[in-house]
């Protein structure tokens, strides 16, 4: 009597089951908490660091002229491209475990970052981001730069659109590859930045201006809620730690920080104002 064949399961070595699913064609891919998060996570940071390299090509681009600026944002972009094809596939020979201790203490580091201007901004202690100013400041700078041509381009619009595309890229990149590489999901991360990118090019092509009404601290907040979470779980199981329920722990993780972050915010804000009376009498 014939059995039936058990179809093997394609993962990398020492992958939990949990991002684990049948390499039949057809089957549907296991859709886990962290792959939710995963997707929200990229698609979030990118929008905000698009929103802002945005702002710098319409300042540029309005003032001087579309051609250099849009050559600078292309060769910005094949440049982030070149180093996503090259750290993608170097990152799946790193064993899992030494993967996620690594890029959870990094994104650890990261969303620490956010999550600290955004509590700050949110306390009151630091004004919030003003895109309408910056992208005023970005055109009265432009406005102000003398021309330069060089190999037919106008050499400010090329660089300036350049070095904010690619600054601002980076960090995307890095997200969208420690997302995806430390849970076996870059596609899915990858996923979640292209859609960030359609949504806020599209908003701006619009909007034909900044996009000052986008809630960016709120969007950092939950950025930096994610990052820091992700970084405290990943970390952790790099380091051998098997957490209780598996991913459903990462909901715990970022109710945790969440409420701490909510009670830092109210803290921050009550000694501020307590501070303005006495500034006010001395």
């Amino acid at each position: 009597m014939l059995t039936p064949s058990v179809p093997r399961v394609m993962t990398r070595p020492g992958q939990p089951a949990s991002v684990r699913h049948s390499g039949r064609i057809g089957d549907p891919v296991d859709v886990s908490t962290s792959a939710i998060l995963v997707l929200l996570g990229a698609f979030l940071a990118s929008a905000v660091e698009m929103v802002e390299a945005l702002t710098i090509v319409l300042g540029v681009g309005i003032v001087r002229g579309w051609r250099s600026t849009l050559i600078g944002v292309a060769a910005a972009t094949v440049a982030l491209a070149a180093l996503v094809a090259a750290l993608g596939p170097a990152l799946r020979v790193v064993p899992i475990g030494t993967l996620r201790l690594v890029v959870g203490a990094l994104l650890l580091a990261f969303g620490l970052q956010w999550l600290r201007k955004a509590i700050l901004r949110s306390s009151g202690y630091t004004p919030m981001h003003d895109e309408d100013e910056l992208f005023r400041r970005h055109r009265a700078e432009a406005a102000a730069a003398g021309r330069e041509e060089k190999a037919g381009l106008d050499w400010y619009s090329f660089t300036v659109a350049f070095k904010g595309v690619l600054l601002e890229g980076l960090e995307v990149v890095f997200i969208v590859i420690s997302f995806g590489s430390a849970q076996g999901r870059l596609g899915l991360a990858s996923a979640g930045a292209g859609a960030a990118f359609v949504l806020i090019v599209g908003a701006g092509i619009l909007a034909r201006g900044p996009l000052e009404r986008i809630p960016e601290n709120t969007i950092k907040f939950a950025v930096g809620l994610l990052l820091t979470s992700f970084g405290c779980f990943w970390g952790a199981e790099g380091a051998g730690v098997a957490w209780p329920g598996d991913e459903l722990s990462l909901l715990g993780v970022i109710g945790c920080l969440g409420a701490l972050s909510f009670v830092l915010v109210r803290v921050l804000r009550r000694q501020r104002l307590a501070l303005v009376p006495a500034e006010v009498k001395a």
